[in-house]
């Protein structure tokens, strides 16, 4: 039974069926752009102002800068939809806007400095980074990677350790675009359109302000100081850009799915069926992979709908709801990279042309499943935390 969703910030019904239009209404432009940006590496700018102006990079930034401030559901639905068409736009979106909460951490007036403008993007990934503590904010020099959408963000930010400080401690800091070396490290099998380069910071002084002491990924605690009120700045965002990523895996299937479906209605196999949907082979790995689809994404929603829930009564989340959210990504993620390599292998020879939509999908499947949200390795700490010990939940 699909739990009620907590009543305190909840995507009001208008602002959430707002969202769903405007991303349907650009899927047809998403489509179109697919091949350029495969070829490119990058989100063309005609297609990136049609996203800007449907405001899809705020998903999940708050109300009071411009922002959906989605329920992760909501989010999750989103990006599966957008990924139907293309990965890698929705891979960017998706990373832009769990990057966007930030700005719950953040003093108002350096939150509405980076995200002020209605074409901000934030963009981040891991690395190295040092600050050394200065009159007024910090010293950094740095080099992180895998900075998805890097090519269009107009900030960046970096985890940095500070330096001299006892206990350790560390602070993520953001400075603009213009005081970042871009290189060009991003030439993969799938989710070519991403971008997602190294960058690198050298000797740069960045104010105080524009800092925040939660990880990278935003694990907040009940006592972390936060500007920006409402459930979704008390979820670990960790939980938030999974389900983000697992609706895009999905999405992915979805797409590979229905064009097969189109696909089966009138191939001939050379030497069976009449046609490939009376296949008894494809009918049984097409009816497998979309019941094993169907029943990833409802335990992801599940798992959402339960931590929203419980945070929005309780104003807290437990080890629980970390490991419940990992659990239904991670194997949301692998349910659909199979389902795609299903529905691949039954499409026979036409799969492997560039210009069928097969072979992209396999390969941004596959490419999700190598991210942080796909590791295996997730289901060794979730199998620790069911078995009563106590697992590094960092990642989680």
């Amino acid at each position: 039974m699909r739990r009620r969703r907590g009543k305190e910030a909840v995507t009001e019904p208008s602002k959430r069926d707002a969202v769903a239009s405007r991303v349907q209404a650009v899927l047809p432009a998403i489509r179109e752009a697919a091949d350029r940006i495969e070829a490119t590496r990058a989100l063309p700018g005609a297609l990136l102002d049609r996203l800007f102006d449907a405001g899809l990079f705020r998903l999940l930034l708050p109300r009071a800068l411009g922002g959906a401030e989605l329920h992760p559901c909501d989010l999750f639905a989103a990006m599966e939809n957008v990924a139907a068409a293309d990965a890698s736009v929705a891979w960017c979106l998706a990373q832009a806007s769990g990057c966007s909460m930030a700005a719950a951490y953040l003093e108002p007036s350096a939150a509405a400095s980076v995200f002020g403008n209605s074409r901000a993007v934030l963009a981040w990934g891991p690395g190295r980074g040092e600050a050394e503590p200065v009159a007024g904010g910090y010293r950094v020099r740095g080099v992180w990677n895998f900075a998805s959408g890097g090519r269009h963000a107009t900030w960046f930010g970096g985890r940095c350790t500070v330096a001299g400080a006892d206990p350790a401690r560390a602070v993520t800091l953001l400075f603009p675009r213009e005081d970042v070396v871009l290189t060009d490290t991003w030439d993969v099998i799938g989710l070519r359109g991403t971008g997602s380069d190294r960058y690198a910071v050298t000797d740069l002084f960045v104010p105080e302000a524009f800092g925040f002491a939660p990880d990278y990924t935003l694990v907040p605690e009940p006592d972390t100081p936060r500007f920006a009120g409402g459930t979704l700045y008390r979820l670990p965002a960790q939980s938030v850009y999974g389900c983000a990523f697992a609706g895009i895996a999905l999405g992915i299937a979805r797409g590979a799915m229905d064009a097969f479906s189109t696909l089966a209605r009138d191939k001939a196999p050379r030497g069976g069926a009449p046609t490939l949907r009376e296949d008894a082979v494809a009918q049984y790995e097409f009816g497998r992979a979309e019941t094993r689809l169907r029943a990833a994404r409802a335990l992801v929603l599940e798992s959402a709908n339960r931590l929203w829930d419980d945070v929005a009564r309780d104003g807290h989340y437990t080890a629980d709801h970390r490991i419940a959210i990992r659990m239904a990504v991670t194997h949301a993620i692998h349910e659909a990279k199979d389902a795609v390599g299903a529905v691949y292998h039954a499409a026979g020879t036409t799969s492997v042309f560039a210009s069928q939509p097969f072979e992209r999908r396999l390969r941004d499947a596959n490419t999700v499943t190598q991210q942080l949200q796909g590791r295996l390795a997730f289901f060794q700490l979730i199998g620790q935390h069911l078995l009563g010990l106590e697992p590094d939940l960092r990642l989680v």
